[in-house]
């Protein structure tokens, strides 16, 4: 089950839930003042280990970029 973010309309709050995929889209109760104006956030992510350099991306994975 993923975890998504949302916010709460009435007390300006943000919350994170673990919500059935099924159920991510369903209105979700405010945990701080059991309100019903929740919407789900759009969330992002980071990533680290690789890089772009003059239009080639590069990785810390692998052995070196070569092919065997």
């Amino acid at each position: 089950m993923p975890i998504y973010e949302y916010y709460c309309a009435d007390c300006n709050v943000e919350f994170d839930k673990l919500v059935k995929l099924s159920e991510a889209s369903a209105v979700q109760d405010c945990p701080e003042c059991g309100g019903r104006h929740t919407q789900k956030k759009l969330s992002t992510f980071a990533t680290s280990g690789s890089s772009t350099s003059k239009g080639v991306a590069t990785s810390s994975c692998g052995g070196g970029g070569r092919f065997s």
